[in-house]
């Protein structure tokens, strides 16, 4: 398979590959290849779609770091199934296993770690696992509807990839799904916990980034950009007039919607074309690229763990 950083500099225009510019790096590249736009779009109704699918469990990925945390959590397992498998016994995570790993990759504290572990087998993200009647519940394991959805959700970011470079990524995955989901998860979850620019968002996107159901919303604006429109002075309509039709779509508060929209637009990240509520919504420029090149680097992960694995 070609390199996907040599094929992102082969489909962009003449213009931006010779002259006196500085060569692009790897996720400049891929943000400027002809179909990104298209691959953006794709990624953000997916997530939205995996949202609606199961609204309960999903809320607890809707910020940066309990994105980090599910990630993390489902990693430790894989690892640690690996080995029972040669044990021969079912493998689970404690509460202190996953504190542990939350603090040693400076996610949360081990209050918070705890707090998420609870809520993640409140929620059904988890599953208690016993090893014996009498011993009662040992530890926590991922469901079966949690490894479903990761399943979907590589799948999403694969299609991605292969709307980009014409590849068969995500026909390949599925196909083999049940055993290489523990293969090429661990990888892809450490690269997300190491990598700075998906740690640290920018100071735009940073605003949504780290509330509830702020990824979501994020995921929400950039779907609803109208790409028939032209960019002008560097903004982006929507379809969104209003922060209750924003929040009704997506089974928010409106109260909790209008201030982080309210926080956004302080900074110019977003606000409205004409008279509030009566006109499209708006995103800037800079959110856009802050969350694009955030998917770039997410991507470019995804392919080289996928590159790895095949």
């Amino acid at each position: 398979m070609t390199n996907f950083f040599d094929f992102a500099i082969s489909r962009l225009p003449d213009a931006a590959v010779i002259g006196s510019r500085p060569p692009l790096n790897e996720i400049d590249a891929l943000v400027q290849t002809a179909s990104f736009t298209a691959a953006m779009r794709l990624l953000a109704g997916g997530f939205i779609s995996l949202y609606e699918g199961s609204p309960e469990m999903t809320a607890l990925f809707t910020t940066r770091q309990s994105r980090l945390l599910c990630h993390a959590l489902v990693a430790l397992y894989f690892q640690k199934r690996s080995i029972c498998e040669a044990e021969m016994g079912e493998p689970f995570l404690t509460r202190d296993d996953f504190a542990q790993l939350a603090l040693k990759n400076g996610l949360a504290s081990h209050e918070i770690a705890y707090t998420f572990f609870k809520e993640a087998l409140k929620r059904g993200l988890t599953r208690p696992v016993t090893q014996s009647e009498s011993d009662g519940v040992d530890g926590i394991a991922p469901s079966p509807l949690t490894l479903a959805m990761l399943t979907h959700w590589y799948d999403v970011h694969f299609q991605a990839l292969d709307l980009i470079d014409e590849g068969l990524r995500a026909s390949r995955f599925i196909e083999r799904s049940e055993t290489m989901l523990a293969h090429i998860h661990p990888r892809v979850a450490q690269a997300l916990l190491s990598n700075p620019e998906v740690r640290c968002p920018g100071p735009l996107s940073i605003i949504f980034n780290w509330f509830d159901a702020g990824g979501l919303l994020m995921d929400r604006l950039i779907a609803g950009i109208d790409w028939e429109n032209p960019l002008e002075h560097g903004r982006h309509l929507t379809d969104v007039k209003t922060a209750s039709q924003l929040a009704q779509s997506l089974s928010l508060s409106r109260t909790h919607v209008s201030r982080k929209l309210a926080a956004a637009e302080m900074i110019g990240g977003i606000g409205w074309s004409g008279r509030r509520g009566r006109s499209a919504l708006w995103i800037s420029q800079g959110f856009y690229e802050e969350y694009a090149r955030t998917q770039a680097r997410k991507l470019l992960i995804l392919d080289g763990a996928f590159m790895e694995i095949f």
